[in-house]
């Protein structure tokens, strides 16, 4: 026996209950509903946040905080990661996808200044951090902002 052979025993299994097929089907008339109600009406379920009239939570409790939706959102990159990087070469967003340092750039690329550089590197990216420009120019190479 497989057990993509197993079935359930004959008998274990019941079909849907088949509302609103006539008064034979047990289950015609009212089709299960009551009588009247809004739950009887079509459209009549309430939603999820529905509290019998009374004001519902999420619109009881106050509102905190905001959010700007024109909010930059950075992929980071840490010097410390460039030492993946020969010397002379040059640092884009391009070659940073192709290392697999970056996957999804949203607003730019921004090099944060943790680590050291030991060889020269040209690096062109959205952003730089005061320390990261620094530790680049002090190793010789340059930081281009695209």
């Amino acid at each position: 026996m497989k057990l993509s052979e197993l079935r359930p025993p004959e008998g274990a299994r019941k079909g849907k209950k088949r509302i609103g097929r006539g008064e034979g089907s047990g289950h015609g008339g009212t089709s299960t509903k009551g009588h009247k109600g809004y739950k009887a009406r079509s459209g009549g379920k309430r939603s999820p946040g529905f509290e019998g009239g009374q004001m519902p939570l999420q619109r009881r409790l106050p509102k905190r905080g905001f959010k700007n939706p024109f909010r930059k959102q950075w992929s980071v990159i840490n010097l410390r990661d460039l030492s993946a990087f020969p010397e002379g070469a040059v640092v884009d967003v391009e070659s940073l996808k192709s290392k697999g340092l970056v996957k999804k750039i949203g607003s730019g690329v921004k090099i944060l200044g943790e680590g050291e550089v030991s060889c020269p590197l040209t690096v062109r990216a959205q952003a730089f951090s005061l320390s990261a420009k620094k530790k680049i120019e002090a190793a010789g190479g340059k930081a281009e902002v695209i």
